[in-house]
Parts: structure tokens; sequence; C-alpha cells
């Protein structure tokens, strides 16, 4: 049976590879003065290095498969130092997605094709169960072309060593296929039709029109370029990163890529260079013709659907068959300067791996932290439901506020100080600037505190307000950065969207995983996600406190509050 790469019986390709990880030229600069750092120049104290999110033990990274049953995580990695250059294939396995074994790098610059550097790519398992991946190299004239690497012994499940093909390139731009040589990259996990072709999409553009470029091969070595694009988008600009999936209508069980169902919907995900942000459509795919129509309301630019509205780029998703689930993956990148990256030895995160499905309403996609995380928790803390009144905060006691996971949900009993929605508010994240943590309103803030100083001085906070509009209520998630840091060389900006939850007849949900200088954030069992990184120079370490927080006017009931310490995750 032809499947995704990432799957097929024991093995998940978590593609995540590249250069999604490394976007474009356009947006990296090569710091060649910044480089070759030796270990006795980095920090010693490191009160922003994570303890259970995926990080190598220095220098700059971003981006995942499942064989033999262990997952190989490949991702993009610079050896030399903390900045983007010299980026090879850095290569990882695990069996739960958390703890992480270190290996020799799986793909570096050898061959003509890829010689000025190899970029991201997907991985697709061929019916006979052996795993390819297509990446995108820079040959000797810097154009972006696609080539091809194989297992070397398949009978090794660390899958230690890759071959490439001699064909090498196998797309390429030429002025016959009219495809814009420094914009054409990131393929993406192939799928089989009907007529056992298989296919693949590459980000590009033209001017500003940014495309999902079609590839057909019956060999999986000989590609033909599509006379259409699967899909295109006016004044989008870059198409990086793209993914291309299907979910189930009626099910949160993942779906392999090459599936064929009337009961699946279609999900395109872009990574607009233009805003370094995730978006995402549902839609459908008719397979004769090979195209992609978005659903009614669902927005293919910069005002859609995303993933995250934190900081969180380059993502992909792979079919998890050992599991019969979905996996999302992501690129968390700094906040800090490049001066400060430079100084710890490090830059970029990756996110913790997410379970992804279709939400009933068959609008948009939920998201939820992977259920081996929770082997992570110890050291239990717990509050009983209570009543936060108007202008109250409650710490959370018996954990590691530094490194955690919390729980917390709200019901709302009297909306009479909901505030009025204007029908101006049209930018959640404008809003939860002008009306952050510090701003008193009716129905809020609520929520959480972390990573909070001892007197206040420094805190981040995730957190609803309500507000009334016309019979029904509108709720707004905000991640609040602003008073995180004491250093104001970092980026503090504060995040925010619409959170599509009926607090009449539901509770308010937020769980945030909380790792030194990573929040992730989940709102309405996973409706809104929210990633910020943070740099506090007080809350650091043991100085780290947590608090439950209600700056309204009016009062709110907290019926669930519970929150563990996390073990420190085995990475390298």
């Amino acid at each position: 049976m032809a499947t995704s790469s990432h799957c097929l019986l024991w093995f998940f390709f978590s593609l995540f590879f590249g250069h999604g990880f490394v976007p474009l030229e356009a947006s990296h600069q090569v710091y060649i003065h910044l480089q070759n750092q030796s270990p006795s120049s980095l920090k010693t104290h490191q009160p922003y290095r994570t303890g259970y999110h995926f990080q190598p033990r220095k220098n700059w990274m971003n981006g995942p498969m499942i064989y033999k049953g262990l997952y190989h995580f490949f991702y993009q990695y610079n050896p030399h130092g903390a900045v983007w250059g010299n980026i090879v294939w850095a290569h990882s396995t695990s069996t739960d997605l958390v703890n992480w074994t270190p290996h020799k790098y799986a793909i570096s610059p050898s061959q003509p094709a890829d010689i000025n550097g190899c970029w991201s790519g997907s991985a697709t398992i061929l019916p006979n169960g052996k795993p390819v991946i297509l990446y995108t190299g820079i040959d000797p004239q810097n154009k972006q072309v696609q080539n091809m690497a194989v297992p070397k012994n398949l009978s090794d499940p660390f899958l230690l060593e890759w071959t490439k093909l001699p064909q090498n390139p196998l797309m390429e731009p030429t002025t016959i296929n009219s495809i814009n040589a420094s914009s054409f990259r990131d393929p993406t996990t192939a799928w089989q039709g009907t007529d056992g072709r298989w296919r693949v999409i590459i980000g590009s553009k033209i001017k500003r029109k940014g495309l999902a470029i079609l590839y057909r091969s019956k060999d999986f070595v000989r590609w033909t370029k599509a006379q259409h694009p699967l899909h295109s988008g006016k004044n989008t600009g870059m198409w990086e990163c793209p993914d291309f999936f299907p979910v189930s209508i009626n099910s949160s069980t993942g779906v392999d890529t090459s599936s064929i169902s009337k009961t699946l919907k279609y999900v395109l995900k872009l990574s607009l260079d233009d805003t370094k942000h995730d978006y995402y459509t549902i839609g459908s795919y008719n397979r004769e013709k090979d195209t992609y129509v978005p659903d009614k309301g669902s927005v293919d630019n910069d005002s859609g659907l995303r993933y995250d509205y934190g900081k969180f780029y380059a993502s992909k998703t792979f079919f998890d068959n050992a599991k019969n689930r979905r996996i999302l993956w992501g690129w968390i990148n700094e906040s800090s300067s490049v001066e400060h990256d430079i100084e710890k030895g490090w830059s970029g995160v990756q996110a913790i791996p997410r379970n992804v499905w279709l939400d009933k309403s068959g609008k948009q996609l939920l998201q939820w932290p992977i259920a081996e995380i929770e082997k992570q928790r110890i050291k239990p803390g717990h509050m009983s439901s209570r009543e936060l009144k108007g202008g109250s905060k409650v710490e959370v006691g018996g954990i590691t506020a530094s490194q955690a996971d919390v729980e917390i949900s709200f019901k709302i009993s009297d909306f009479k100080k909901a505030e009025v929605f204007d029908e101006s508010w049209s930018n959640p994240q404008l809003l939860c600037s002008q009306r952050g943590a510090s701003v008193k309103g009716g129905l809020g803030p609520f929520g959480l505190m972390v990573l909070a100083s001892k007197g206040m001085e420094e805190y981040t906070a995730v957190f609803f307000r309500i507000f009334k509009r016309q019979t029904k209520y509108v709720v707004l998630m905000c991640s609040d950065q602003s008073r995180s840091s004491l250093d104001n060389d970092n980026d503090k900006t504060t995040y925010g969207a619409f959170l599509d939850v009926d607090p009449v007849h539901e509770k308010l949900s937020l769980r945030s995983l909380i790792d030194h200088s990573i929040v992730e954030s989940f709102g309405g069992g996973g409706k809104v996600c929210i990633t910020a990184r943070v740099y506090p120079t007080l809350a650091i370490d043991g100085e780290a406190h947590l608090y439950a927080f209600n700056k309204g006017t009016g009062s709110v009931g907290m019926t669930t509050l519970r929150a563990w310490s996390m073990k420190k995750a085995k990475i390298n």
C-alpha cells in the first residue's frame, strides 16, 4: 500500500527538515564573524535553556520519521555557530517523541546539486516500505533544485547513512518551466493518486503571487511539472514549507496522506515569508483535476487561520500510523537579539509535538500536546475550585514554576460586567496590546501569570477577556509579553486571537507548557494556540512563580487548576 513519508507500519517521518527552519535567503543573514565558537566562549549559566523541549546542546537549529519502532527527527543545524549558515541535516532518534539520542549528520552538501546548501524537504514511504527523502539543494549557480536521498542500509533501524541519487537534481527551474530559480523550495510529503502516479508540491511565487507548484511521477525519479499549480494566492508572497494532508470529517483519528475517502477534507498549510507565520485553509481536493479549493470562509492569506498566533513557523505534519494520529511539529525562533544568541551559544527550539484533527464544526483544526509529554509530569500541585474575585491573585505553590505544565478552567455565571464589543476591534493582536494584563476590564483579564518574579516586576500573562456582542459573547485570548523581562533588548510583542467558544454554555479552558523561556498555551481545548519566547532576568529557575489571577471587576469561577513540575527530558 502506498503511504506518505511518515507512514507505513512502524515508520513515520516527522518531516520538518529544513529550510522550513532555514527559511529563505531574503530573511537569513550569514554572520561569518560570529561563527566557529569554542565551548569556552559559551555562558555556563543557562537560565533560558529548555528542560523538555527539543534543542541541541549548542548552536543554531530549527526541524523529523518512524522506522522499525524508532522516531527519527531530522533538523537543520549549523555546527559552527548560533546563527544561520553552514546548514546540515542533523539527526536524532526517540521512542517517545520527548527523549532523544543524537547521531551523526544525515545529509551534508556533497553533490553539485546541493553543494551550496541542503535545505528543507519531506519523506515518503514507497509501496515496498522503502523511505525516500526529497529535499531542496542549492546548486553552483545558487539555483534551488529538488534532490532525493535514500537509506544506505534498510536493516539499520537507526538509518545512520543516506545515499543521494546520482541523477540529482530531479526537479529544477528552467526558462522552459518559468520557475523562479530563487523561489523554488521545500517539497512536501508525496501522495499517490488513483492513477498510481505520485504527486508532490513545491513552494514558489511569481512576483507577489504565491504558488504550490505540482509535480507528478510514475517512478518517483522522473518528475513532470503540471500545467497548473495545485493552488495559488494573489498578493501573498513566497509560499515556504507548504504542507498538504487529509483530515477525517467525523473522527479525530489521523489519516494517511495517500488515503482516498468521501469522508475527508484537506488542509493546505503555507509558511508566508512576508509575515513569518504559518497559515492554513480547509477545503476540497479534486483528484481528477489535481486542484485544491478552500471552503467558503476559509481565507488563504495573512488574515486567515493560523496554527499558532505566537512564535511558530515552518511547521510540518506527519501521519503516525503506529498510533493512528497526525502530528504537527513547529519551530520556535528566538525573541532575543543575535548578540544574545551568540552569548548564550544557541538559537531556536522545537515546539512540543501536537496531535492535530478537524474540529466538529469543520471550520478549523484542533491541536493538543501529544500524550507522551504527560509522562514528564512530576510533583503535582493542586488547587481546589474557588471563586476568583475581581482584583485577586492566587499563587500556585508546590511546583517548579519555571518548568511546569498547568491546566486551568473557568466558568462564568454572571455576565453583567461584560463590556460591549466594538465592531472596529477586528485585529485581536492589536486589541490584546491595547488591553493587556494590566488594563482592568469587566470580565477579564483573567487567567495565568507565569514566569513571574516575587515582586511582580516581571511576568508573562496568558488570559481571557469576554465582551458582549448583541445577544452573544466574544472571547479574546491573549499572551502578554510586555512585562516578561526587564531586558528591553528582547522582542516583547503581545499576541492574541478570538476564541470560538460560547462562555454561556462552555467552560473556558487553558493549558500552558512552561519551560524556562517558552510558554506554549492552548485555549478552548486547542482551538487557539499561542507560543511565546520570554527571557526574564529575575523570574528564572527557582525564583519563578505561577499565579492564577483576575483583574476584571466581575468575579469568575475557577473550576479546575492542576499543575505539575516537569522532569527534564533526555535530549543530548
